[in-house]
């Protein structure tokens, strides 16, 4: 199962962790991986390399986790909650191989 936990300070999402995998398909082959995988490295690169926040994160195999260092402003949040409504569209798609956790 893909696990996909979104923090926030209340009113503005601070970051995000995907870890898992879906286990619809053989690795590589996987849609529903490869649709949370490209929502989430999305999000990551814009936060990163357009916006220029300040970030502490772990882009492992198998997970992406990113953590805002500084408060979460507009700019970050669209991005957040583009690729939140992008998950939660997956999950209800395959609920047994993706959860979204908000913390």
């Amino acid at each position: 199962m893909i696990k996909a936990e979104i923090f926030s300070d209340g009113d503005k999402i601070t970051g995000f962790s995907i870890n898992g995998h879906s286990g619809t398909a053989p690795r590589g082959q996987d849609i529903y991986c490869a649709g949370v995988s490209t929502l989430s490295q999305a999000a990551y690169m814009c936060i990163v390399d357009h916006l220029k926040r300040e970030i502490d994160g772990d882009a492992s195999s198998g997970k992406l986790i990113l953590k805002l260092k500084t408060p979460p402003d507009d700019l970050t949040e669209a991005v957040f909650q583009t690729m939140l409504i992008g998950l939660k569209e997956i999950e209800k798609l395959v609920p047994k191989a993706v959860k979204i956790i908000e913390k």
